[in-house]
Order: structure tokens, then sequence, then C-alpha cells
């Protein structure tokens, strides 16, 4: 599925009075096979065995749950955020750090 027929997907079911909820749910899961099938592509492609999911979309837990449960069912090695934040926390972080760097210069 390319990302364009999920919106197309959204967007009919809007059209036809679909409960938002079921909508979300079906967006979300659409999003899983999406990072499913691009990460099969790249590994086709170029042999990549380990995937790691960053970012705030992985902030979802429907969507982090769903993609590493699909891609370690396909093989992969799965790499997640578990001390640090996956979106602007580990950001902040990261910019903290090299501030304290510079300042100890």
């Amino acid at each position: 599925m390319a990302g364009a027929d999920l919106i197309r997907e959204a967007a009919r079911d809007l059209t036809h009075g679909t409960a938002p909820a079921i909508i979300a749910a079906r967006f979300q899961h659409g999003i899983v096979r999406l990072i499913e099938d691009g990460c099969a592509t790249i590994r086709d492609r170029h042999g990549v065995e380990t995937v790691a999911l960053s970012g705030g979309v992985f902030q979802n837990l429907t969507v982090l749950g769903g993609a590493v449960t699909r891609l370690e069912a396909r093989g992969f090695r799965v790499l997640t955020h578990s001390r640090v934040p996956c979106n602007d926390g580990g950001i902040s972080l990261g910019q903290a750090v090299v501030a304290a760097a510079r300042m100890s210069q």
C-alpha cells in the first residue's frame, strides 16, 4: 500500500461516515504496513537486517508495537528507544550534551 492509498482510504471512510476511532485504527495499521513494506524493500535492495524505529511517530504505541511485532516476525532486529524519548526530549538531551561539552572546553 502506498501512502497516497492510505490517505484516499481515510478520506473515503470519512465521507462514508465511518466512526473516527475506526478511521484512526485503520490509518495506524496502514502506517505499520508502510513501515514493514519499506523496511522489506530496503533489505531486499541493500541487505539491511537491523531497523531503528526513531522519531515522533513512534510515540504512538499502536504504531510502535505493530511495527516491532511485524518486523521481528520478518526476521529484522528492531531497535527502539528505551532511555531517551523518541521525540523532542531526545533532541533536547542531545543539545544539552553538546552545549555542556562546548562549555567545558
